[in-house]
């Protein structure tokens, strides 16, 4: 059966307007968006990939960002008033604030300026490179020799955020945060140390 003459009239129009519409596009600079792709999600693990003495801790510390408390305010005053701190490098770690406050707490009860017998400093307790830390000797040195100065913990900010980065890199290691707690705590005091942690952390937690 042959083409009717109305039909080949309507095709011939519908490409002449089609023709213009491609030539509008070009003169006019519109294009069609392209291909929305669907991202993959994330493999890597929210954690450190090495374990955070042996990441550069000497950089500046930049303020940290403004951000809603995420801390329990079942907390004493002594440790809320870190919160800023706590919550912003608790979330660039990905550890919840209300385990950052329990550490705290147990370790220095939320004094900066906490010095212990063994050397260790600041709100976190941290193991510095100089000090009475120095005397502590492993195979290779100075067990130390890697960690920043007193004088850098001593600042409740870079202690905070160095602190929480040592965690969370004993908690990629670990794949446990009880055991990533022992290893943070004293040596030779088994699992008490972790247990005390948590357990301010399960009474507290919001």
């Amino acid at each position: 059966m042959g083409i009717g003459p109305s039909l080949v009239i309507r095709g011939a129009v519908l490409g002449s307007i089609l023709v213009s519409l491609f030539g509008l596009f070009i003169t006019t600079g519109i294009s069609f968006p392209a291909p929305v792709r669907a991202e993959a999600l994330p493999t890597q693990s929210a954690f450190p990939t090495t374990p955070a003495e042996s990441q550069d801790s000497s950089a500046p510390v930049s303020q940290a960002s403004s951000r809603s408390c995420s801390v329990s305010s079942q907390y004493p005053p002594n440790i809320l008033q870190w919160c800023d701190w706590i919550t912003a490098y608790a979330g660039n770690f990905g550890l919840p604030p209300d385990l950052i406050a329990a550490l705290i707490w147990q370790e220095s009860g939320g004094n900066p300026s906490a010095y212990s017998h063994s050397g260790a400093v600041g709100l976190m307790q941290v193991m510095p490179r100089d000090g009475l830390a120095a005397g502590f000797m492993c195979k290779n040195g100075p067990c130390f020799a890697s960690r920043p100065s007193s004088d850098e913990l001593f600042q409740p900010e870079f202690n905070i955020k160095f602190g929480t980065r040592m965690l969370a890199g004993l908690l990629h290691r670990n794949g446990d945060i009880r055991e990533a707690l022992k290893d943070y705590g004293p040596m030779d005091v088994g699992y008490t140390y972790a247990d005390k942690v948590l357990n301010i952390y399960e009474h507290h937690r919001q």
